[in-house]
């Protein structure tokens, strides 16, 4: 089946622009990776955010805690040595495996998350605390940079989410949208010349697409990505208060 072709956007207003200091970055690449004694979370300083995510997502270590009808909710960035065993099990569960398709060994889990801490920062896979309990994983990334730009009309800093929900207590109950509005606008308030957060969830993931539509998303299209069919869910900064 061919790709649903998303809505026309204003002429010029899909060109990729990419800055200098992002192109040395892209060609650059590559942050050491650390961690912290005993598989403690403890709170991610100015330090943390250089040494993990430099420029191209304005250091989302360092971005403040939001505070949700749920709880006070922050985005601390994965260590692999401390958080792959906690996140492997969530991605062995069979509800969140049908759709990461990332179950099996730890190995597994790891290969995904080295990818990313060892790329060059186009993407940062993230825990989310909740009250300062793990409970979710996200990962925050440049959409204008990733394949997904193939098949939309992306803009340039286009920032993109993937959301997991770790614990079954917290889904079903509202949290994932919560989080999801948090999170977009997190990405908003720190990222300036982000104007759309946008996600790809399965059309056939009906409470994730849900979750975003009642977080302020709206669905822009379907689109046929390389492993799935998708509903591509945007939330414009102009909008941010109005839905």
């Amino acid at each position: 089946m061919s790709p649903t072709r998303p809505p026309a956007d204003p002429p010029g207003d899909d060109t990729l622009d990419l800055r200098l200091d992002e192109l040395v970055a892209l060609l650059e690449g590559g942050h050491p990776e650390g961690g912290h004694p005993g598989g403690c979370h403890p709170e991610v300083g100015h330090s943390d955010a250089e040494l993990l995510d430099g420029d191209l997502l304005d250091s989302v270590a360092s971005w403040d805690p939001a505070v949700t009808p749920v709880g006070t909710f922050r985005l601390v960035p994965v260590r692999l040595e401390r958080d792959v065993s906690l996140l492997a099990g969530w991605m062995n569960d069979p509800a969140v495996a049908a759709f990461w398709e990332l179950s099996g060994p730890e190995a597994v889990t790891a290969e995904h998350l080295r990818a990313q801490l060892e790329g060059d920062g186009r993407s940062v896979p993230c825990l989310g605390l909740l009250d300062a309990t793990p409970m979710s994983y996200f990962e925050i990334y440049r959409a204008d940079l990733d394949p997904l730009a193939r098949h939309y009309p992306a803009r340039p800093h286009d920032t993109g989410i993937h959301l997991l929900i770790g614990g079954v207590t917290d889904r079903g109950r509202g949290v994932g949208t919560a989080l999801l509005r948090a999170v977009a606008d997190l990405v908003l308030d720190h990222r300036p010349r982000c104007t759309r957060v946008v996600a790809e969830p399965d059309i056939r993931n009906t409470p994730s697409v849900s979750a975003f539509l009642n977080g302020g998303f709206r669905y822009a299209a379907e689109v046929d990505l390389p492993d799935k069919r998708a509903a591509l869910m945007i939330r414009d900064r102009a909008l941010r208060h109005v839905l």
